[in-house]
């Protein structure tokens, strides 16, 4: 009651951007981690995801050195993150190399590139706010460029639903039915880029990786279909964010840690209640055959 008290008050503002970044982002997340855990391309999410920080770096020493007014860090960790998600899937597609190998490169190189950076940066630079996030530090102009990435993401969904779903299943067999599925695979990289990039902000980039994935494995769970996983992760994404913005805020904690806590303790019950339905009907099928 208290928190809901404070929400409305306008020294709250700070609070109620944090929520509605959380939400509107949790359409994203839920939607492109459903598409990534399916895929089973979490560790390609996880080297975009640390690629930002190279991004974020080049555009800091550009802004704080050369001058470079337009060199912002969101900018910097967008063509980051588009860049490192091109280059794994153009060499994953088109090139002999081992996709674990080079998605290993892009992960160690955009970090050592971005530390490097922010060590040669003039100034205090916020570390910690990169890694672990800070979501109460967002403002309304975030929660703007939150609903345009959702834009982004849910239209192209909608309308190309059923070749996304082929080729999350079966490409090999989407493919030979004429869907476009390099294209669309790269379509997906991209995407999930762009929602790694906004949602930095608000369990970084370290802990990013896990709310990404952690409530479409939950929904995973529970749904025999993609639609019905999408929705689902939605609303986990919803729940974790809520809850753990409810949580730190009660307890005085970080939020970003928090929020990944409660994601990782509803995907462990999910799978536990998962695994007893699968026990129960399994000993009442071994007593029909008795």
């Amino acid at each position: 009651m208290n928190l809901l008290q404070d929400l409305m008050s306008p020294e709250m503002a700070f609070m109620r951007c944090a929520l509605l970044v959380g939400l509107l982002g949790g359409v994203a997340m839920g939607i492109v981690g459903t598409m990534v855990v399916t895929r089973r391309i979490t560790s390609i999410a996880g080297a975009i995801a640390h690629a930002v920080l190279g991004g974020i770096g080049a555009a800091l020493y550009l802004q704080r050195v050369w001058h470079v007014a337009w060199a912002q860090p969101l900018l910097g960790a967008a063509v980051g993150a588009v860049a490192a998600a091109l280059l794994i899937g153009l060499v994953s597609l088109y090139a002999r190399e081992r996709e674990d190998t080079v998605i290993s490169a892009v992960w160690a190189f955009g970090m050592s590139i971005g530390l490097l950076f922010l060590d040669r940066t003039p100034g205090y630079v916020d570390f910690q706010g990169y890694l672990f996030g800070n979501i109460l530090l967002l403002s309304s102009a975030d929660v703007w460029w939150t609903a345009a990435l959702d834009a982004v993401i849910v239209i192209p969904t909608v309308l190309f639903f059923n070749q996304l779903l082929a080729m999350s299943f079966d490409s090999t067999f989407a493919e030979l039915r004429g869907v476009r599925v390099r294209l669309l695979y790269l379509l997906l990289l991209i995407g999930t880029a762009l929602t790694i990039v906004l949602m930095v902000y608000v369990v970084g980039i370290i802990l990013l990786i896990a709310l990404l994935s952690l409530p479409a494995a939950a929904a995973g769970c529970f749904a025999r279909r993609l639609r019905t996983m999408m929705m689902l992760a939605v609303l986990f994404c919803w729940l974790f964010v809520g809850s753990g913005l409810v949580a730190s805020y009660a307890w005085e904690m970080p939020s970003g840690p928090v929020i990944v806590l409660f994601a990782i303790s509803v995907y462990l019950l999910s799978a536990a209640v998962k695994w007893a339905i699968g026990k129960y009907h399994g000993k009442k099928a071994d007593q029909l055959r008795r």
